[in-house]
């Protein structure tokens, strides 16, 4: 192994903007004998989450040992399997504080058997980040059986947003964000459409052909680009396999469905959509036909298939979808009868129904969004939110409220 070129922890540390909520939900486990697992989308900021971790653990223990890998850096190429892993890390344990940063584990082959061994050895505080969501529910949970805590790592909240390009809350600043998304590097670029969409695309390039073609050695990839095309022209919209099945078909396409629902889930598994289940709000129960899918970056999915003022009422819906998820709600569509609830959040002993359209001005829609919340016969708050300019109103026990004050005031 040639490790010549590793150099300690804080020179390959960058500056940093905290991002306190995630930080507080790592800070209990700081220490404790237990893998703390980042798992996210690329680029959604996994890295600085690592630099941000150990500069609280070097300010608390200025003598602690952070021993720091990064599999997309050249330098750390030898670090192949699961026996180079261990081998490196037992070369430079010191008794100190020791802990473990890993980020991208997933490109170290049965890296699983080194975290086991070294979880065995005692006295190191392991961190790792992964762009897989089989990460936890398979390589680490199963062979760590109940020593790991997954936390995920999202694309910017509206307000981190903010606070990452120092803007002031306003309607012009919202356009920015349903425009480009929130991927933290856009910090460092102008926000010029030209500009943001060529590093997103490329971006998107990088995740399609990393995290899904190389790792699940996909071999039509024309079907692939096309699949994540659909899957951005359909954003929020119900449909199975079967029915993207059928639409290629007119389009001269024949796969199977078979093949369309292996790809759909090497894409959720790449974390760059995810999927969303329909629930029987009478029954209470998981419908296995019929999903709805959405992007972790509402900017990844406009530079795929392009901004549209007439896709508005889809990209509401995501960047409501997304706040739900970055707010540690489980989000389910919701199903009564023929009527449907876009989503249904819910905590442990909490629960909100949610609408999401682009404006309530006229009485037909008004009736529509209300009509399947009032057929919901319990007490949880229900929300119609919308791009509506007006203040906060209750209406038969319906919050009717501006998307802005929607994502700026449920901080929990």
């Amino acid at each position: 192994m040639n490790e010549t070129f590793i150099k300690p922890f804080a020179e390959y540390a960058k500056p940093f903007i905290s991002r306190n909520s995630l930080i507080n939900r790592v800070r209990p486990f700081v220490g404790k004998d237990i893998i703390k697992v980042f798992t996210g989308q690329r680029r959604v900021g996994k890295s600085y989450l690592l630099f941000q971790i150990g500069a609280m653990i070097l300010e608390s223990n200025p003598k602690a040992n952070i021993i720091y890998i990064n599999m997309e850096l050249a330098e750390f190429d030898f670090i192949q399997n699961h026996s180079h892993l261990l081998a490196f890390v037992e070369s430079r344990l010191t008794g100190t504080h020791d802990c473990l940063f890993v980020d991208e584990i997933q490109d170290i082959d049965q890296f699983e058997k080194a975290l086991r061994s070294l979880l065995a050895h005692g006295g190191i505080d392991i961190y790792c980040t992964g762009s897989n969501a089989e990460l936890l529910s398979g390589d680490i949970a199963g062979y760590l059986s109940g020593r790991s805590i997954e936390i995920e790592v999202n694309s910017l909240s509206y307000p981190e947003f903010l606070q990452f390009h120092q803007l002031e809350e306003s309607a012009d600043a919202f356009l920015k964000y349903l425009r480009f998304g929130g991927l933290p590097y856009l910090i460092h670029l102008s926000l010029d459409d030209a500009i943001i969409f060529d590093y997103l695309k490329n971006i998107y390039a990088s995740i399609l052909y990393r995290d899904v073609v190389n790792r699940y050695k996909v071999r039509n990839t024309r079907f692939l680009e096309q699949l994540v095309r659909f899957l951005a022209d359909n954003t929020g919209q119900l449909f199975s396999a079967k029915r993207i099945s059928d639409y290629l078909k007119s389009q001269k396409i024949n796969i199977s469905v078979q093949v369309v629902l292996n790809y759909l889930d090497y894409l959720v598994k790449s974390l760059m959509v995810f999927r969303l289940p329909r629930t029987d709000l009478k029954g209470r129960k998981i419908l296995e036909t019929g999903e709805k899918y959405y992007f972790e970056d509402i900017g990844l999915r406009n530079a795929i298939i392009g901004f549209r003022q007439s896709d508005i009422s889809k990209i509401l819906e995501n960047i409501v979808f997304n706040h739900l998820k970055i707010m540690g709600y489980t989000v389910t569509v919701g199903i009564f009868d023929s009527y449907e609830v876009d989503f249904v959040a819910e905590k442990p002993n909490h629960k909100k129904y949610i609408q999401v359209t682009y404006t309530m001005k006229e009485e037909q829609t008004l009736q529509r969004e209300t009509a399947s919340l009032l057929k919901i016969n319990d007490n949880y708050p229900k929300y119609i939110i919308s791009m509506d300019e007006l203040p906060t109103s209750n209406i038969d026990g319906i919050i009717q409220m501006n998307i802005r004050t929607f994502l700026t005031t449920l901080m929990e």
